[in-house]
């Protein structure tokens, strides 16, 4: 193997982990995002009147903003997965 093949092959585990953490820093921005924007969004719920919010949370919009709500909580849960496999590969 050439001298060059070898420094890559050597940088690669730093190279994969650099990516990974790159990868955990943007899910947890977009997740950190969701949670603002749900907050948000329950925040001027309640600033509406008790038949609007009753129309409202009947819609189908309504019905698709739970349940990517609810996708979003197994997704926090997969990125705490993630972010143990990076830590037990930084470990190892």
């Amino acid at each position: 193997m050439s001298n060059e093949q070898t420094k890559r092959a050597d940088d690669a585990p730093d190279s994969d982990l650099n990516q990974a953490e790159l990868a955990h820093s943007i899910i947890e921005s977009l997740l950190e995002h969701t949670r603002v924007v749900s907050d948000l969004i329950a925040v001027m719920a309640q600033a509406l009147d008790q038949d609007t919010t009753k129309a409202l949370t009947l819609t189908a919009q309504w019905q698709s903003y739970l349940e990517s709500r609810r996708q979003m909580e197994h997704t926090r849960k997969d990125v705490e997965k993630f972010v143990a496999l990076i830590k037990k590969s930084d470990d190892a």
